[in-house]
């Protein structure tokens, strides 16, 4: 396959991948201890879930936070670059919650992405 670096090849390089996405809306609705996402994603490995995590964070996505406790607890939350990616993912979300309409898809909810960003601009208000 022939590597072209475009926007869309640059985007599929940070975002793709089964969870990465399911990763990011996550951390957009709150910060995420690592044995919640298990909850969150079922089906996910550990080795998986650990290598995209480090994928985002390399990335600058994703900011991992390490408190020194016993057990050592370990908490993730988007990084400013981070949170500049929810509104493509509020677009994936509804353009996904329009499709399913179309087709007639059931679905578990109607989900948004922008509940994160909502109130942190209620915050600096």
């Amino acid at each position: 396959m022939v590597n072209y670096n475009t926007g869309i090849n640059i985007f599929m390089n940070i975002a793709g991948g089964k969870w990465k996405c399911l990763i990011l809306f996550f951390l957009s609705q709150k910060s995420v201890r690592t044995k919640e996402f298990y909850e969150l994603i079922p089906g996910i490995t550990q080795k998986v879930l650990t290598d995209q995590l480090k994928q985002l964070e390399r990335d600058g996505l994703v900011r991992r936070e390490l408190f020194k406790e016993v057990p050592p607890k370990v908490e993730y939350s988007l990084t400013d670059l981070g949170k500049s990616f929810v509104p493509v993912l509020n677009t994936m979300c509804e353009w996904g919650n329009n499709y399913a309409f179309i087709k007639g898809i059931e679905k578990d909810q109607q989900i948004y992405c922008d509940t994160f960003l909502s109130s942190q601009n209620e915050k600096k208000l």
